[in-house]
């Protein structure tokens, strides 16, 4: 029986669903589907607890499902949706032995120390956290004797990270997957995957995009996340994808 659990802790873009301001008729909406924060997933396997990504959503999200302790945090990039939320990790941390394990490409964490430079400080106020830096390069590397195989894709010219777990894979904030990447795409089982809108953007793909990554990867499910108002309804939209492929939603569990 599996014991791993992925939840979608948030399905948004950067400004989330409803914009602020917005008058869209999906920022509009009563469905709780078509509400979405920040992107971002916990992943439960074992006693283990991992998020990726840590936006500004952060605490609000650990609170709506209780999570109780993180062992560590992976960061695909260091767009501001995706580490805002950083200060946030405290409450876990002070509930940990050590430092929180943080998992990125060294220009992240360079980035984090310009943005949160108090948390790296060696004579620093009592209560801000400490963060143990591991820099992830293009190598499987292992948490907790779990394996984690990275991917290392393009948003615009941003280099981001993509995470393979088992058969699963979560990737977020891409427009282009290196060739070199896809042998470590073959057999899986659940993909996760950006679809921003319907329109081309310069740094993520369009629905159609993601799509065709989809097909090329053949995944048996997969689902997709990081998503806009512009991509419409989600009720909508989900009956025109393909059997295997699903909107990802706030909130929602999958085994894997």
């Amino acid at each position: 029986m599996k014991n791993s659990t992925l939840t979608f802790l948030g399905t948004g873009t950067s400004q989330g669903i409803p914009v602020p301001g917005s008058s869209h008729p999906v920022s509009l909406s009563d469905n709780k589907k078509d509400k979405r924060l920040r992107s971002s997933v916990l992943l439960e396997i074992g006693d283990t607890n991992i998020v990726i990504d840590c936006g500004p959503d952060f605490r609000y999200q650990m609170l709506r499902e209780n999570v109780q302790h993180v062992d560590a945090i992976f960061l695909t990039h260091d767009h501001s949706d995706h580490v805002a939320g950083v200060d946030d990790i405290r409450p876990f941390y002070f509930k940990m032995d050590g430092d929180m394990p943080f998992y990125a490409q060294d220009i992240v964490i360079d980035s984090l120390k310009e943005r949160y430079p108090y948390i790296f400080k060696e004579d620093k106020y009592p209560g801000a956290p400490a963060i143990e830096e591991n820099i992830v390069v293009n190598e499987d590397f292992y948490f907790n004797k779990i394996k984690i195989t990275p991917l290392f894709l393009e948003h615009g010219k941003l280099d981001v990270i993509a995470y393979r777990i088992n058969d699963l894979v979560y990737i977020t904030d891409t427009n282009n997957i290196p060739e070199k990447e896809f042998s470590k795409l073959e057999n899986v089982d659940t993909l996760v995957i950006n679809a921003l809108r319907h329109k081309k953007h310069h740094s993520h793909f369009n629905l159609e995009e993601s799509l065709e990554a989809v097909k090329h990867i053949n995944p048996k499910k997969a689902y997709l996340t990081h998503i806009s108002q512009y991509l419409g309804f989600h009720e909508e939209v989900e009956k025109t994808l393909p059997e295997n492929v699903f909107l990802a939603y706030d909130g929602l569990k999958l085994e894997f």
